[in-house]
């Protein structure tokens, strides 16, 4: 019996009562072995020995990337810290990090997750994985390079960087499978291009599995069309255990949940209440069987939905859609809530403009401004000083329609708005003490 596929085909009734099982365990491990979790759930009279349904965990707190940080760095662990095997730490780019531990059990649940993305990928033993998201405290290389060898592959372990290597590697290694940021791809695809290598001949990639940050429908259909091959959205992050927790199949349509290791909540991110399957709202994660480092309620602050129905694929777990923003990310301009995914949506409408584009955010007496980057394609005629103020009018008549605010648009040349080897940085801000 293949059990991984029996447990991703099993009746939702039967995952619940998995799910059920797990939540039991966890809230229980963190009420007994985490001083947090203890002062927490009593501060809120929740009774994790009392829990006997799935409704009954919305009785519980909330966590927050800060109480994770406010207790760095192993106040969260509920083993042992000499069962901890590896640990992982957020950036902490923007306060002090977040740790993510693991046990050996731990490592060989968060391989089996990723795997599964490969074998959505069809990918297996003859399958050559190249592996670019970078290596170290960031998931994102160990969580992929351990699913790779958990689904057989052959697996090149190069990292973020070399981009001539990589793209060398590619070609002569015959790489199947790329793993790394979506915005590193599409660099490595550019750069291959202006080598004057066609990838979409000359590299034998069938799938990419691209995450850790979010890309339009746009972005992946020029991304297919440069590398010949079919994109899957991954998401995961540190603080639950990585890349892993939801993957896209070949059918492209949500990603599924690895619900047999975490129960998914959509709350409104103003009231924390549930949302009805299918309305759009913050990500909420309980880990059920994770032993060095489990969460209960984590808010994730990344917006997303419940998609209805099965998917073509046959497989059960529920579907979360591909991520519509962050709440964290959310720009307020004049008193409206505008997310950077409803700006691609409106860019993705103009032939001449990328992919690539920077949100550049200032002041101009005691209002913010909004730049909008966009990079047009190669083609456009920049010399031309009437075509980029016509493409810029509209450009940012279309976003005043879209969000019923004004947001400055200024066009730049091909190339110019910087790469990265990691996550793309889509907004700089440049407000007076912002940093």
């Amino acid at each position: 019996m293949d059990t991984q596929q029996d447990i991703l085909t099993m009746p939702h009734e039967q995952l619940e009562a998995l799910q059920l099982e797990g939540v039991k365990k966890t809230v229980v491990a963190c009420y007994e072995n985490v001083a947090f979790y203890r002062e927490s759930f009593d501060a809120a009279g929740f009774d994790p020995y009392a829990v006997e349904s799935l409704d009954d965990l919305s009785k519980a707190p909330f966590v927050t990337k800060q109480d994770l940080r406010d207790n760095y760095p192993f106040g969260m662990f509920a083993v042992p810290r000499s069962e901890v095997k590896e640990i992982h730490m957020s950036s902490g780019t923007t306060g002090v990090a977040t740790v993510g531990g693991y046990t050996d059990h731990d490592l060989r649940i968060w391989g089996d997750c990723f795997a599964r993305g490969i074998r959505f990928a069809q990918g297996g033993v003859d399958d050559v994985c190249h592996i670019c998201y970078g290596y170290g405290l960031f998931t994102g290389g160990l969580g992929a390079h351990y699913g790779s060898l958990a689904a057989g592959c052959t697996t090149i372990p190069i990292s973020a960087g070399n981009t001539e290597r990589q793209i060398r590697v590619l070609r002569e290694m015959g790489s199947t499978i790329l793993c790394c940021t979506p915005s590193y791809a599409m660099h490595i695809a550019d750069t291959a291009i202006e080598m004057g290598i066609d990838p979409a001949t000359e590299f034998s990639l069938r799938a990419g599995i691209h995450g850790a940050e979010p890309f339009s429908n746009n972005f992946r259909a020029d991304l297919e069309r440069k590398l010949n091959y079919k994109v899957l959205d991954v998401y995961g992050l540190t603080e639950t255990m990585g890349p892993g927790v939801a993957i896209e199949c070949w059918e492209q349509d949500g990603l599924h949940l690895a619900e047999d290791h975490f129960f998914a909540e959509i709350i409104d991110p103003e009231t924390g209440e549930r949302v009805p399957d299918g309305e759009w709202g913050e990500l909420v994660l309980t880990s059920i069987d994770r032993e060095a480092s489990p969460v209960v309620r984590y808010r994730t602050r990344d917006i997303t939905r419940f998609l209805p129905g099965t998917c073509k694929c046959g497989r059960t777990h529920k579907r979360i859609d591909r991520l519509h923003g962050r709440t964290d990310d959310m720009l307020i301009v004049r008193g409206v809530n505008v997310f950077p995914s409803q700006i691609e949506d409106v860019m993705k409408t103009f032939e001449e403009a990328s992919s690539w584009y920077q949100l550049e955010l200032t002041t101009k007496g005691s209002l913010d401004v909004v730049t909008l980057k966009v990079e047009v394609n190669p083609g456009f005629d920049f010399d031309q000083m009437s075509a980029i103020q016509n493409l810029q009018r509209q450009i940012k008549a279309a976003l005043k329609t879209a969000l019923s605010v004004g947001v400055e648009v200024k066009v730049v040349e091909p190339k110019s708005i910087p790469r990265s080897e990691g996550k793309a940085k889509r907004i700089i801000d440049l407000r007076e003490g912002a940093n």
